[in-house]
């Protein structure tokens, strides 16, 4: 059975919560899903898993450094992750504060590392965004990004 994992980190509880919806989302739509903190995660946990979603609050447009940690420790095992389907998801303190430059870093790792990479023609293309605490339509934009993981991961892994 296909398994997933939803990793963030989270300072202001916002891309938490972000986290927690994605996650609830994948296992309503029939994939084990895991929700954990970065600081809960193993760099060697992420071979373990079919689906990989990462979310970062955003700081300087950049994602948070514990992070891209986890991005330049999964180095270890380049080559290891291919094939696994994976996203991102931000939060910042303002609009324009850099939330798709933080998930383009995101991806562009995952990209490397030879994951698939699902876009969305709906809402938030490149992945769920949250200015401050998640309103309803970052809410609504977190349980379409979760179902549509779950589904192309059921499609490809099992």
């Amino acid at each position: 059975m296909a398994k997933a994992i939803v990793i963030y980190y989270s300072r202001t509880g916002n891309t938490k919560e972000m986290a927690e919806i994605i996650a609830k989302s994948m296992n309503e739509a029939d994939l084990q899903t895991e929700c954990k903190s970065v600081s809960e995660i193993e760099v060697r946990d992420l071979l373990n898993y079919d689906a990989i979603v990462i979310g970062s609050p955003t700081y300087y447009g950049h994602m948070a450094g514990p992070i891209k940690q986890l991005i330049d420790d999964s180095v270890a095992f380049h080559g290891k992750l291919d094939g696994k389907i994976a996203a991102a998801f931000s939060s910042s303190a303002n609009i324009a504060g850099g939330n798709e430059t933080t998930i383009m870093g995101i991806i562009e790792a995952m990209l490397i590392a030879g994951c698939v990479v699902q876009g969305d023609p709906q809402g938030d293309h490149y992945g769920p965004v949250s200015i401050g605490k998640p309103d309803d339509r970052v809410k609504q934009q977190c349980i379409r990004r979760g179902r549509r993981i779950a589904e192309l991961t059921k499609k490809l892994k099992t």
